[in-house]
């Protein structure tokens, strides 16, 4: 049977995850191109969009940033939502139940916005064009998405059957007139065999 990648998968998926070892979820680390790329720049507002079990927004969010954390799952983010309590940083995180094929951020509103190997449920240029909209002056875009195959092998990866981010997507709703493009390749991932990523950094000219 094909995954139909909509809200009930998802919710089964962190539903069956958290149950087999919600300890282990918890302890997963922050993607690390979000961390040297946030490591940079000075603590603001961030769009952690498709925030899942909330590594990324926890990290940021220790680290001064004010978070906007969005996600299709309720229960992960529920499961964010215990954690960053846990941690003392509730009050650095809002939390929004959305979905990335249609939700729009408010304009020009954040510092960094990041989405990073999420699913799109529709299309990926659309998606971007939404994110990017969502970038203050001089702010920050970072999006990732793992390739479904491997462009050196030709061969499946673990993403085989989703739609992810693209370079040739991304950059096509990114106007060379308004971004300043810093990182646009495919990169390995960086544990061995761990497939490839698509990864494009961006900065919104002021």
């Amino acid at each position: 049977m094909t995954d139909a990648f909509d809200q009930g998968s998802w919710e089964r998926r962190w539903g069956q995850v958290l149950e087999r070892d919600a300890a282990g979820v918890s302890r997963r680390p922050p993607n690390p191109r979000l961390t040297a790329v946030a490591a940079e720049l000075g603590a603001g507002l961030a769009l952690d969009a498709g925030a899942g079990h909330g590594a990324e927004t926890l990290w940021l969010a220790g680290r001064g940033w004010r978070v906007t954390a969005v996600d299709f799952a309720a229960t992960a983010l529920a499961h964010a939502r215990s954690r960053a309590e846990g941690l003392g940083l509730a009050g650095r995180v809002t939390w929004v139940q959305g979905d990335l094929g249609v939700w729009t951020p408010p304009t020009a509103h954040f510092d960094l916005v990041t989405s990073l190997h999420v699913h799109v449920a529709g299309s990926v240029p659309d998606m971007v064009a939404r994110l990017a909209t969502g970038v203050a002056p001089g702010g920050t875009l970072l999006l990732a998405g793992h390739r479904p195959v491997d462009p050196a092998t030709g061969a499946p990866t673990r993403a085989a059957g989703q739609t992810q981010v693209s370079v040739d997507e991304a950059l096509s709703v990114l106007d060379p007139a308004r971004w300043d493009v810093l990182v646009a390749e495919d990169r390995p991932r960086d544990t061995a065999d761990d497939g490839v990523d698509a990864v494009v950094q961006a900065r919104r000219r002021a």
